[in-house]
């Protein structure tokens, strides 16, 4: 199984498990099966079987069109950089730098998946499906060309954007969520200054105590938490461990609180 190592802004590799071909690959024949369910219910349940060429060119762009073009940006960015399909088969986008993908990056993923968009144009204003699935079938062949000779299994959207598809049920890899349920009724913040990190860096730490945890390993901790302290000019004893958890417990808190 491949790995790859992403460094943070901490200066800390984070290691990960690229996704296995075999899952991208189910990840989207999921998707694309769910979208073309969506497609033919749009068209022989909502609209009783009407012909396509009887529907107006706006209602099939607003109800048809742009739900399907826009799935998987929306997602993605909505779904912590999960599909559907991705979801079920436990991977996810990761920006190369270490953190959460951004809206820039989903983005640019979703639109260097053009390929898509000719087959679902095709299929409704033409009715042609030869020309929509070889459309599809090119474009498709390209991202498996792409992610058999990229050194990090990166298809045209990935290289452009700088993320990465990785296992999310791994030893190896983060947790899917930075929250946690804090007691809000006797709750004492500790450093306040937490919120002067960004999210990513909030992230980064949740990567840094999940990875250190699984191997015993705090090595990554106390450079972090070294890091941390200069930036926010904090001054404490605590072990690193328990002070990288309590600075996402007063982030959670905190964040509540805005």
């Amino acid at each position: 199984m491949s790995i790859i190592q992403i460094g943070t802004a901490f200066n800390i590799d984070i290691e990960f498990e690229i996704a296995e071909f075999h899952k991208r690959l189910l990840a989207y024949i999921i998707d694309f099966a769910l979208m073309l369910l969506y497609l033919i219910s749009m068209i022989y349940v909502m609209v009783g079987g009407l012909e396509l060429h009887r529907l107006s060119v706006g209602f099939l762009i607003l109800i048809v069109l742009l739900p399907m073009l826009f799935y998987t940006f929306l997602t993605e960015l909505w779904m912590n950089g999960q599909t559907l399909g991705k979801k079920i088969m436990r991977i996810r986008v990761v920006s190369l730098d270490g953190g959460e993908a951004t809206l820039g990056q989903y983005l640019m993923r979703w639109f260097l998946r053009f390929y898509e968009w000719g087959f679902i144009i095709f299929f409704i204003f033409y009715s042609s499906l030869p020309a929509g699935f070889f459309v599809l079938f090119v474009g498709g062949m390209t991202s498996v060309v792409l992610i058999a000779i990229s050194p990090k299994n990166q298809r045209l959207g990935d290289l452009a954007a700088g993320t990465v598809v990785v296992n999310t049920r791994s030893t190896l890899t983060v947790a899917d969520t930075v929250f946690m349920n804090i007691d809000q009724t006797n709750y004492k913040v500790m450093f306040p200054q937490v919120m002067r990190l960004s999210d990513r860096d909030i992230n980064t730490i949740k990567s840094v105590l999940t990875q250190a945890g699984k191997r015993n390993n705090y090595d990554m901790c106390h450079r972090v938490a070294i890091k941390i302290k200069e930036v926010l000019n904090i001054q404490t004893d605590m072990y690193v461990d328990q002070f990288l958890e309590k600075l996402l417990e007063d982030y959670n808190y905190l964040a509540t609180k805005e």
